[in-house]
Order: C-alpha cells, then sequence, then structure tokens
C-alpha cells in the first residue's frame, strides 16, 4: 500500500510495477503449467476422464479323468467404486441402501481393495441382473459406482468334493504381502484351499485392462481408443484322476453317517479316484461375499464340516497298522509265519495290568497270517513287546507314517509316531514303561494317521510293496491348447521282503475271504476284495470305525479306506461303505451300461423327490451341511 505523503507520479509508478509484477506472475505461471507441466496436467486431465477398468480371465476350468466337468465358470456381475468419482453422502448411502449392506460394511470393502482412487474398487460380488438395471436407470444416485461381469466359480454340490475342489475367496491383506500387488490385485480372487490354492497361478490365468471413457458425473460413455485394450490371458484347464461317478457313490454312501471320510486310489499309478468328508459344505457359498451368520454357523458347527478329514483328520488307525507289526516282527526275524504266541484268552497280563483283547473269550493260539485275519490284539502285544518302541516306530515311517505323503493338496498333516526320545522328553525317563508299545502295536496309544496314510500303506501292499506317489492331477492343458500328462512315479517301497509281503496279503485276504474273518460281510462272487477292519479308541466319545479294502486281490485296481468317527466296529460301520465304493467301480468297468442306466434312475429319482420337496440341486446342499447327519 502506497503512502499518501507521496508525489502522486511515484505512487503510478508504484502501482504500475505492482500490476506488472502479477502480470508476469500470471504468465510464469500459465507457462509454468502449459509448458513444463503439461505432460503432467494432461496425463491427470487425461486419468480424470479415463476408467481404468481391469479385464478378468476365464478361470482355468477342471475336468474328471472322463472329461465331465468338476469346477467350472459362470457370468456374474460386481459393483464397483471408483474413490475418486463417489460424492459423499450419496454413493455410499445410496448403494447401501440398494445392496441391503451397512454404510460402515461398504466403506470398509473401499478402503480395503482400493489400489488407485482412479480405479474401481470391488464391494460386492454376484449381484442380480435388477441391481445393475436399477444403478443403470438411476445413475445419477450412484455417482463412481460401475460393473464389470465377472465368471464366478461353480462346485459340484452333495458330493463331499470340497475336500480337493477347495474354493477361491477374495485375496487378504496377508496374502498380498505373501504374494505381492502384481500378481494379486486389491479385490481380485485367489485360491483358498484345495486344487485352487495348489495351482491358483496357473487357474487364474493373466488379467488384462481395457480403459472406458467417463462424462464429468462418472457416466460411462463407451471404450476410450485412444489406448491400446490390453487382452487377458485364460487360466490353464486341469484333468484331474478324479472318476466322479466313483465320487458320487462316495457322497451317497457318506450322507447316511454322521461324520467320516473316504479316499480311493488305484495303487498301479497312484491316482486318486475318489475323496470325500462328511459333513460336507457347499463351496459355492464363498464365492462371493459369506453373510457373517452363515460363517458363524458354518466354523462354530461342533461336527467341523470345514475338516479336511482325510488329509488333516488325525486319529489312531488302530487294528488297520497291526500289518506294520507283524510285518516289522517277521522282517526283524522275531516271529515266522507258521510261529505261536502264548494262547489269546481275552486278554495278556503285563505287570500289574491286564491288556485286554477285543474278543472276550480269546481267540486261541494263532500264526501271522491268522493273527491279521481275526485281528487278535494279544497277538500283537507280543510281538510288540519283541520289537520294543524304536524298532516299531521304525517301520510305521518306513511304511509312511509320521510324515505328508506328499500329495498335491495343501493342508496335508503328518501324523505323529512316539519314540523313546520323544517319551524321554514328554514324560521323563522314569515317567512311562515299555508297556506304552502295547498300545502302539495295535495302533493305538499316541499314534496318529490320516486316511491318506493309511490309503499309501494298503497301495504298497496291493503294489507288491511300491507305492506310487499319490497325485490328483492328470493332465494340464493351456490355452493354447498343449497338453502335459503327469506320470506316475515310485514314492518308496515298503521295507518288507516278498516273503514277508506274501504273508501280510494272506492276511489282509483272510480277513474276507477267511472263515473267521472280521469282513466276511464283504465276499462276492464275481471278484474277491482283501483288507483290514479296524476299530479305534476314541477318548472324547465312541470309538472311531476304520475298514482298508483292496480289489481285486488277483490283480489289484483299487484300494478304498473309510473312517467312520464315532461308529464303533470296523467291520460293521466301514467295511459296508467300502464295499459300496468297490461294487460301485466293479460294476463301471464290467458292465458300463448297467451301471449308467442305475446311476440315471437314482438321479431321476432324487430330482423328483427334491421337486416335490420343493428344492433344486443347489438348495439342498446347504439343509444337507447344516443338518451334518
Amino acid at each position: 500500500m502506497t503512502h499518501p505523503h507521496l508525489p502522486l507520479e511515484l505512487r503510478a509508478k508504484a502501482a504500475l510495477a505492482l500490476v506488472i509484477a502479477g502480470a508476469l506472475f500470471l504468465v510464469a505461471g500459465l507457462v509454468r503449467l502449459q509448458i513444463f507441466k503439461y505432460a503432467q496436467m494432461a496425463a491427470q486431465s487425461e486419468a480424470n476422464r479415463l476408467r481404468i477398468v481391469p479385464i478378468v480371465p476365464r478361470r482355468g476350468v477342471v475336468y474328471d479323468r472322463d472329461g465331465r466337468r468338476i469346477i467350472d465358470n459362470r457370468p456374474s456381475y460386481t459393483l464397483s467404486v471408483v474413490p475418486a468419482e463417489e460424492v459423499r453422502g450419496v454413493t455410499v448411502p445410496n448403494l447401501a441402501r440398494l445392496l441391503g449392506v451397512d454404510t460402515l460394511e461398504i466403506r470398509k470393502r473401499i478402503r480395503r481393495n482400493t489400489i488407485s482412487v482412479f480405479q474401481p474398487a470391488p464391494v460386492q460380488r454376484d449381484v442380480s441382473f435388477e441391481t445393475i438395471a436399477v444403478i443403470e436407470e438411476q445413475v445419477e444416485q450412484f455417482p463412481g459406482v460401475g460393473y464389470q461381469v465377472e465368471q464366478v466359480r461353480q462346485y459340484p454340490v452333495g458330493l463331499g468334493a470340497e475336500v480337493f475342489t477347495g474354493y477361491v475367496g477374495e485375496v487378504s491383506r496377508e496374502e498380498l504381502e505373501r504374494y505381492g500387488n502384481d500378481n494379486y490385485p486389491l479385490g481380485s480372487m485367489i485360491g483358498k484351499k484345495g486344487i485352487e490354492k495348489q495351482y491358483d497361478q496357473l487357474l487364474r490365468g493373466r488379467e488384462g485392462t481395457r480403459y472406458m471413457e467417463v462424462s464429468a458425473t462418472g457416466q460411462l460413455l463407451g471404450e476410450y481408443r485412444g489406448r491400446q485394450r490390453q487382452e487377458a490371458t485364460p487360466g490353464t484347464d486341469l484333468t484331474l484322476t478324479i472318476d466322479l461317478d466313483l465320487q458320487r457313490a462316495c457322497g451317497e454312501a457318506l450322507d447316511t453317517l454322521r461324520c467320516g471320510a473316504i479316499v480311493a486310489a488305484d495303487p498301479r499309478t497312484g491316482e486318486i479316484l475318489a475323496m470325500a468328508s462328511y459333513p460336507a459344505f457347499d463351496a459355492n457359498v464363498f464365492s462371493g461375499v459369506i453373510p457373517e451368520s452363515l460363517w458363524t454357523a458354518i466354523s462354530s458347527d461342533t461336527l467341523h464340516p470345514l475338516l479336511n478329514r482325510p488329509l488333516a483328520g488325525l486319529y489312531p488307525p488302530g487294528s488297520t497298522a497291526k500289518v506294520v507289526t507283524v510285518g516289522a516282527g517277521l522282517e526283524e526275524g522275531l516271529i515266522t509265519p507258521s510261529s505261536t504266541f502264548r494262547s489269546c484268552i481275552g486278554g495278556y497280563q503285563f505287570g500289574n495290568r491286564f491288556f485286554r483283547c477285543w474278543e472276550k473269550g480269546g481267540h486261541g493260539s494263532l500264526v501271522a497270517a491268522h493273527a491279521i485275519e481275526q485281528s487278535c490284539d494279544v497277538y500283537m502285544y507280543q510281538a510288540g513287546l519283541k520289537l520294543g518302541v524304536d524298532r516299531l516306530s521304525e517301520y510305521y515311517i518306513k511304511c509312511g507314517f509320521g510324515r505328508p505323503t506328499g500329495i498335491n493338496l495343501p493342508g496335508e498333516l503328518k501324523g505323529f509316531i512316539p519314540t523313546t526320545e520323544w517319551y524321554n522328553r514328554t514324560y521323563g525317563k522314569s515317567g512311562w514303561t515299555r508297556a506304552v508299545v502295547l498300545n502302539n502295536s495295535i495302533g493305538q496309544g499316541e499314534v496318529l494317521a490320516t486316511p491318506l496314510h493309511l490309503l499309501q500303506l494298503y497301495c504298497g501292499l496291493a503294489g507288491n510293496g511300491i507305492v506310487q506317489q499319490l497325485h490328483i492331477v492328470r493332465r494340464f492343458t493351456t490355452p493354447a491348447g498343449d497338453e502335459l500328462e503327469v506320470s506316475p512315479k515310485i514314492k518308496f517301497a515298503l521295507p518288507f521282503s516278498e516273503s514277508t509281503l506274501a504273508i501280510l496279503r494272506e492276511g489282509i485276504e483272510l480277513v474276507v475271504q477267511g472263515d473267521r474273518g472280521t469282513a466276511r460281510s464283504l465276499r462276492r462272487k464275481e471278484y474277491r476284495i482283501g483288507g483290514k477292519t479296524g476299530t479305534a479308541q476314541n477318548p472324547h466319545g465312541n470309538d472311531h470305525a476304520w475298514f482298508c479294502g483292496v480289489a481285486p486281490l488277483e490283480a489289484p485296481e483299487i484300494v478304498v479306506v473309510a473312517i467312520v468317527e464315532n461308529a464303533g466296529h470296523g467291520s460293521t460301520a466301514a467295511a459296508p461303505v467300502v464295499g459300496k465304493i468297490i461294487d460301485a467301480y466293479m460294476k463301471k468297468k464290467r458292465d458300463p451300461e448297467a451301471f449308467f442306466a442305475e446311476q440315471q434312475a437314482r438321479a431321476d429319482s432324487l430330482a423328483a423327490a427334491r421337486a416335490l420337496a420343493g428344492l433344486s440341486d443347489t438348495a439342498a446342499a446347504p439343509a444337507r451341511a447344516a443338518r451334518g447327519n
């Protein structure tokens, strides 16, 4: 401000200088913006009128061994919000009312999935066409809201297949830190369990990009041609070793039970033919946002539908492991095929404790093969004492227990085999006695295994001592059509000689075919089944029932292992389940036309029953999963 006492001419010059300075400042600013910062400002202007929309590739389809689809895709709509375009107090409240979701939840999803304020952040997947129509008709009520057509995974219902299919879900912060944003943008889907997780990188393909032009109000004007669209690359297709007919038979067999698992494999190749767990859950509910009430119901269910019993269910193997005890004794020369121990009178006195046999009347005097046939505990007690804790543990481990089988699925547990060192560390050197080996010799005590461990063992017995690597993928097919076959490979050999294996095979044959076998109900006229029953003591309730079956005995093609929790004896609860699976396999092989006619009749009958009840195929599954028995 000029001083009032300065001459008029001086004040005029001062004012002119200020005007010139202001003009120069404005010109400098314009030069800076339009020349020096032109590229930056042009890019920002471009970004304001362009919306970068990801092109989600088709996720790889998963087939069974006969080319039937197990996991497929279906089109769906995904709603997104562009943070830079939303209007506070308008976008989120209106969207929350439309979706029936709390505004705080919408805000949470936007924050969680925001990569850039100019890119769409997914807030709701698998929305209805009616919802999209409302947004299109009332676009001014939803500034910044857009939608994309994406693929939603479709999983089989009622087959118990979730244990190997797994499911996909929205990528978490922890997964982003582990895998990086480049591979998994915020809001993208990632495999969470099973095949979906194991082969996620192959199945997901490569994401593309397209550029959409938008008006000042956020309305889509169409695809912007000034930038080249980057096409997505579809994912690789997988062909599994699974036989859907056997898988269906497993689902039907388990549907009548409270809790249990079935696994089946070809011992010649290690291919998994079927794998099921019950109670199951509908993997389709995990493809979108899971309602909190449903998640609470599933996760708090006392029957544990989320437990993958074939891979992570740890149980005492019970009498199914007696072949290890007999095999170890024969291999170490501590027993012979014809030698006998002290006669079984219904139990065995060791120190001041009487260890009972399951047969209260006793089995009398037995040789090795007949001890397996009749599952005599007293014979095993005495063989175990001769072996000792560490030698028996060594054979368990050499037979594949106490370590993962290495199947190509995530989440497998290794089980547990106790040793002297473990007992000393856990109880102290004077805190335990040799009596522990009596329990270990009959597959009890601290011995823990999964159904896959027993499947592996009996595949080895069926394969003349050779254990093939268990696997569930048969073929990879790239988007270009190139195929990569998965070849069987040997994992290890059982620690038994030919003569020992012959006795063990005779024993599992007598279990079904012998006059005093514990699974005589599985005798068939058309083919012969062998196997081993097991009744595993359960400190938390009734005994678990096991059966491991091999068929046909002349040239084994299938091994099936079943466990039925809290069901009592393996001969009455688990053996019939295995028999059903083996029967389905053999019938399909010997008379496929009759087999498929029977399957179709059963499917028609089930569909008619569901129609009468007002249920669709997909509606029936959650009810069954929630019921759990």
